[in-house]
């Protein structure tokens, strides 16, 4: 959806509920969101091919192709945590209209400027830079608001399904979009995106929210600092933010570096790899309760830590789109084991009147870890080249690993509870 964040709470995580696990999609209300959603989704993961594909076809630069992760990671530093307090404070269902309005003109703009052949590499990433924006205005709100289109008791499935319905997306958007890149063009594709908004705006427009409570503050500076507060003084934060941190720098690189890898293999086969990452994840969040019995989470965490550090390295060493693509179906299965446990952390680790301002604090460490981390390793690429660039982050992912080992996820810490996160 646009913008939002990698819900990645797979159902398998959502164990305090009995049922179908697709009953939310009964409830008329709901309903009409998800599928809103999915399409939001799918759209924007065709973009995020196009803006990547488009970049290697305008330049031949690592670090300029990394940029377009950067670019779009890169408003998170500048706005995520007033739009976390402002998700305290508004009206979000005029506030998400806003939102999802600004990146619909600014996406129809992109594939207007493409189509006329008016784009350059710094108009590209300009472009990608404000998607980004309205993209973390919009993420705290779009969070907030699902217990309030679900009756109570389905709200633990419903969560899940909004992952579901992500990565779905996730699978099928990059091939889409690879597919109308080689048929039409990269315009195109933007241009479809910025129709992508238009059902979640609809929604939202006829959508008759409930009265709302706002913060006792009509401040935002004063509920930023509160939400800061809490963050810096408990344990639990301090553990789950430095755990994000040390993952996210260091994951970037793939996805930064996955259009130059997949540059042999056209836009159909970059994306066509980011499907299989995709499908890795929808994977992932299958055989997911099955590890967790096995291990503990802050060793499962691990686990997965591991076997992606392996994939990164691996992907610099191999051409093959045979192997490619089973090096990026791997990476998706255990992204989904590590961002799974770490967004639900993040989830549970604050009271619900603070819960959508210590989730901007959380997506600002993991986003800004990943624009960080895009920059760097676009840079090192540059430099070294990258299979190098690879290399030493998936060496930087093993020693974050140890670096970080005594502030442990425990399964306390990940119980489920009310609230979405993306990656």
């Amino acid at each position: 959806m646009a913008g939002a964040i990698n819900p990645s709470v797979p159902a398998s995580l959502t164990r305090h509920y009995d049922g179908s696990p697709w009953a939310p999609l009964r409830e008329p209300l709901f309903r009409s969101l998800w599928v809103a959603a999915v399409i939001s989704y799918t759209g924007t993961w065709m973009r995020n091919v196009g803006a990547g594909w488009l970049m290697t076809q305008l330049t031949t630069s690592p670090l300029m192709v990394s940029l377009v992760q950067a670019a779009s990671l890169l408003p998170v530093f500048l706005v995520i945590i007033p739009a976390g307090a402002l998700a305290d404070m508004v009206d979000r269902r005029r506030f998400l209209l806003i939102t999802q309005s600004w990146m619909s003109v600014a996406a129809a703009l992109l594939g207007i400027f493409t189509l006329l052949e008016h784009i350059t590499p710094w108009t590209l990433l300009f472009f990608t830079f404000v998607l980004g924006l309205g993209a973390v205005m919009n993420d705290p709100a779009w969070q907030a608001i699902t217990p309030e289109v679900i009756s109570p008791d389905q709200h633990a499935p419903a969560v899940a399904l909004n992952s579901v319905g992500y990565n779905v997306a996730r699978a099928v958007g990059p091939a889409i979009g690879g597919l109308v890149i080689a048929a039409a063009g990269a315009g195109i594709d933007f241009l479809i995106n910025a129709f992508s908004f238009l059902g979640v705006i609809f929604f939202l427009y006829r959508w008759k929210r409930p009265h709302f409570e706002s913060l006792e503050t009509d401040r935002v500076r004063d509920a930023m600092m509160a939400g800061l507060r809490y963050a810096r003084g408990a344990p639990v934060v301090r553990c789950v933010l430095i755990r994000t941190a040390a993952f996210s720098i260091g994951a970037s690189s793939l996805l930064a570096l996955l259009p130059i890898v997949a540059r042999p293999h056209g836009a159909t086969g970059y994306g066509l790899l980011l499907g299989y990452f995709g499908l890795g994840a929808l994977s992932g969040g299958a055989v997911l309760p099955r590890m967790r019995s096995r291990f503990s989470v802050d060793g499962l965490v691990a686990f997965a830590i591991l076997v992606f550090a392996a994939m990164i390295f691996t992907t610099g060493r191999v051409q093959s789109f045979g192997w490619l693509s089973l090096i990026l179906f791997t990476s998706g299965t255990a992204w989904i084991g590590i961002l799974a446990c770490l967004n639900v952390a993040a989830q549970t680790m604050s009271p619900p009147h603070l819960r959508a301002r210590a989730l901007s604090v959380y997506i600002l460490v993991l986003q800004g870890g990943m624009a960080g981390g895009s920059a760097l390793w676009g840079a090192v690429a540059n430099r070294l080249g990258v299979p190098t660039a690879l290399m030493c982050s998936a060496a930087a992912l093993v020693v974050g690993l140890v670096a970080v080992r005594r502030y442990r996820l425990t399964g306390h810490e990940v119980e489920f509870a009310p609230a979405v996160v993306r990656d």
